[in-house]
């Protein structure tokens, strides 16, 4: 039967001259790469990235924020950790500001506020594709509108070398949890046995219930009734970030039990860990057709052997800076929620791996055919505990090593982001445009596709979401097509040209 499928993807590929020529040219690249960083928004780091539909085409509409109640805020105000005015930083006017520039001064270098970044509260704030409750429905307010001048960045560059698109979108709504998951397999995970301490609190809108003293977005962060963001959707799908079954997980081992699992009955405080999942993932048909593959994580080896602790001692790598440790996120680690790639299965051992395994085969040319790449914690960008240019640096220098690779001249690689982090865009998410679905897609975000065979210079205006990453993998290696790859979504074939030959680089 698979066989069968991956038959007829590739027939259908080949059904037009123009499709052919496009396999042809598909099937020289030989290894593809995915380096996946963390939340940001495209206009949030390319706003005024040259020739890019930026923050200049922003309709009034979509720069200027409103309260709760739909009337415009008065001004932007930036909140504190506790949802409170934060008194570093002024009000600012309803529209977007750079950060790194008076009177706000926060360089690239330096941690900022952390937006929250969650499902419900992200559906909120693109309001129908008028992305105007972005300050509204966040934990720090004004902050959301911020902007970086990207030209700073090394990624910035690389950019303007190879092709940036313009039309990328997260694959679903809300935050790294669940955005991970849409990258191996378009899919939202089930927990239908979820205690209802971890459910969502919906009205029947299907909005977040404000809590009866929520603030105006001008005076504090908004509050509703759901703990935390609420983990798991009224009818049992998680949707926010929810721990891993296996070690490493946010969540120790159970006292008395195997080092290698969570502890099943996690915290009063963040409910329990997600059961292992069985959907079919990316892997699975990489698998079934042969073909290599390997999810290289920054971190991995430590946060594994500092998860394996027994319960009563204090994690070291997990969830921590503190001692300039590396801030490993095990919700950034998809196929770690998945039975196939249990403790002790041949899947774990054969395809999960550390990221020195994955510099050390850069220069070995030894990498397989399919890679994804995911930086430990400190080096994704992420807000909170990573700074912008921490990450910009540690993936431009694996470029570079990409690119001096004995592997260079048939690869692939592709730069993205798992979601926006909570920050403005103002391009409307096509959720709502024929070819969404009740996950996505959500905010757009930075994506770059760098290869000897990538237009030159480009910008793709493709509409793509991070399961575009999915059906380029597929159509490539004639997988069988995983069921939630949206049908209308771009391949990235569009970033290529392959009608001429590059060399010399």
């Amino acid at each position: 039967m698979q066989k069968k499928i991956a038959m007829a993807v590739v027939a259908l590929a080949l059904a037009s001259p123009q499709a052919c020529n496009a396999q042809e040219g598909l099937a020289r690249i030989k290894t593809i790469v995915v380096i996946y960083a963390e939340n940001r928004s495209f206009d949030h780091l390319y706003g005024f990235f040259p020739g890019a539909d930026g923050i200049t085409n922003a309709s009034s509409e979509q720069k200027t924020q409103l309260d709760h109640d739909g009337t415009v805020l008065p001004y932007l105000t930036i909140f504190g950790p506790h949802g409170k005015p934060d008194g570093r930083f002024p009000r600012m006017p309803n529209e977007p500001f750079r950060i790194d520039a008076a009177p706000i001064n926060v360089p690239l270098n330096q941690l900022a506020p952390n937006p929250i970044h969650a499902f419900y509260h992200n559906q909120e704030q693109v309001n129908g594709g008028r992305n105007n409750m972005f300050a509204a429905m966040s934990n720090v307010g004004g902050w959301t509108m911020g902007y970086f001048d990207g030209s700073q960045l090394r990624l910035w560059e690389w950019a303007k070398q190879y092709t940036l698109a313009d039309k990328f979108f997260m694959g679903a709504f809300g935050g790294s949890f669940l955005n991970h998951f849409w990258l191996v397999c378009a899919c939202t995970p089930r927990f239908p046995e979820a205690p209802e301490s971890m459910r969502v609190q919906l009205d029947p809108a299907g909005k977040l219930i404000k809590a009866p003293d929520s603030p105006s977005a001008k005076d504090g962060a908004v509050e509703t009734l759901s703990d935390a963001t609420g983990f798991v959707s009224p009818d049992g799908y998680a949707v926010n970030t929810t721990q891993p079954p296996y070690q490493p997980s946010g969540f120790p081992p159970e006292a008395h039990g195997s080092l290698d699992f969570a502890d099943p009955n996690g915290t009063p405080a963040r409910g329990a860990p997600l059961p292992p999942q069985n959907e079919k993932t990316i892997g699975d048909t990489l698998s079934a057709r042969d073909v290599t593959w390997t999810w290289y994580a920054g971190g991995w080896s430590a946060a594994l052997a500092d998860g394996r602790r027994p319960p009563s001692e204090k994690r070291k790598v997990i969830y921590t800076r503190e001692g300039n440790a590396p801030y490993f996120a095990p919700h950034h680690q998809p196929f770690n929620y998945f039975a196939r790639f249990a403790p002790g299965t041949d899947d774990r051992s054969n395809h999960l791996r550390d990221g020195e395994d994955f510099v050390r085969d850069i220069e070995h040319g030894s990498l397989p055919q399919v890679t994804f790449y995911k930086p430990v914690g400190r080096l994704t960008q992420h807000p909170g505990f990573s700074d912008v240019a921490s990450g910009d640096l540690h993936i431009a220098e694996l470029l570079g090593r990409l690119r001096q690779s004995p592997q260079w001249k048939d690869m692939a690689v592709i730069v993205t982001y798992d979601e926006n982090g909570g920050f403005w865009d103002h391009v409307p998410s096509p959720a709502g445009s024929g070819w969404g679905d009740r996950w996505g897609p959500g905010t757009r975000i930075p994506t770059i596709i760098i290869s000897p065979y990538a237009k030159r210079g480009y910008i793709d205006s493709t509409s793509y979401d991070t399961t575009s990453i999915l059906k380029f993998i597929t159509r490539r290696f004639g997988l069988e097509p995983l069921s939630g790859v949206r049908r209308n979504v771009g391949d990235l074939t569009a970033a290529f040209d392959f009608a001429h030959e590059r060399s010399g680089e």
